[in-house]
Formats: C-alpha cells, sequence, structure tokens
C-alpha cells in the first residue's frame, strides 16, 4: 500500500507525469489539484413553487462568493487568494497545497427577476432559492380555420 496524503497517493504525480506531452489529458488546476471535478457540486430541487439549488463550496468565505443574474443566465462565483508573503513563524512548509484561484458555474434559469432569487451562504453551502415560471395556458381550441 503506498502513502497518501488527502487522498492523493505521493507517487502520483511522478508515473501519471507524461513529461507534459499531451497537456489536455493533465487536468491539473492549481487551485484544487485533480479534485476539479469534485468543486461546485450542485444539487437541485424542484418543489411545488420553487427550485432550490445547494452547491458545495468548501474553504470559501461568504465574502468571496458571488452570485449574478443576468440575461436569464445563473452565475456562481468563488474566488480565493492566499498571502504568499506571509510567513510561517513556526517552520517552514515542506508542501503546500493551497493556491489562488477562481471557479465558476453557470445555470440558465429563464426569465426570473433577481429581486424573487434568494440566496444563503453556511458552512461551505450557498442556498439559492428561485420561484418557478408560472405555466403558461394554452388555447383549449386546436382547430385552424381554413380560407
Amino acid at each position: 500500500m503506498l502513502p497518501s496524503i488527502f487522498s492523493e497517493n505521493l507517487f502520483d504525480d511522478f508515473f501519471n507525469d507524461n513529461f507534459g506531452m499531451f497537456p489536455v489529458w493533465n487536468e491539473r488546476n492549481p487551485l484544487y489539484g485533480k479534485r476539479t471535478k469534485n468543486l461546485m457540486k450542485t444539487d437541485v430541487r424542484e418543489t411545488e413553487d420553487s427550485y432550490e439549488l445547494d452547491i458545495d463550496l468548501p474553504g470559501f468565505k461568504k465574502d468571496e462568493v458571488t452570485v449574478d443574474l443576468k440575461d436569464g443566465c445563473l452565475t456562481i462565483s468563488a474566488a480565493k487568494g492566499l498571502d504568499k508573503e506571509e510567513q510561517d513563524k513556526k517552520g517552514r512548509y515542506i508542501r503546500q497545497e493551497r493556491y489562488a484561484g477562481a471557479c465558476s458555474r453557470s445555470f440558465y434559469v429563464g426569465d426570473v427577476e433577481p429581486k424573487d432569487v434568494s440566496a444563503k451562504f453556511e458552512d461551505g453551502i450557498l442556498r439559492i432559492s428561485m420561484p418557478k415560471e408560472p405555466k403558461k395556458e394554452l388555447p383549449q381550441s386546436s382547430a385552424i380555420a381554413i380560407e
């Protein structure tokens, strides 16, 4: 069994490095490493009169997250920065995995007014609630007059 830290094998970088020959396959994000696909996981729930989104944003603070609604597109963005000038007085770093970076995710939500959307950030989870569009009633008659 190989030693691991934070669910990443210490030897992954050595054995899986293809020497930069296939940069498209190197799915390494400097902010979250190989776990980028696990970032901003979202649950979308439908109730009788609304849609509810629960978005995981672990490690972010409320002031690092923004929610924007423009032209029917809801965009959630999160940006994190680390002060590299800061020195640890207790010792030197052997491995440092935290970096500065940003991520975002967008959803098309239709004709929703920003005043109708509510958002709450608590314990690393962003909860967004928005009303459903009322169902449009179609005319009952389907007959078309022929001239």
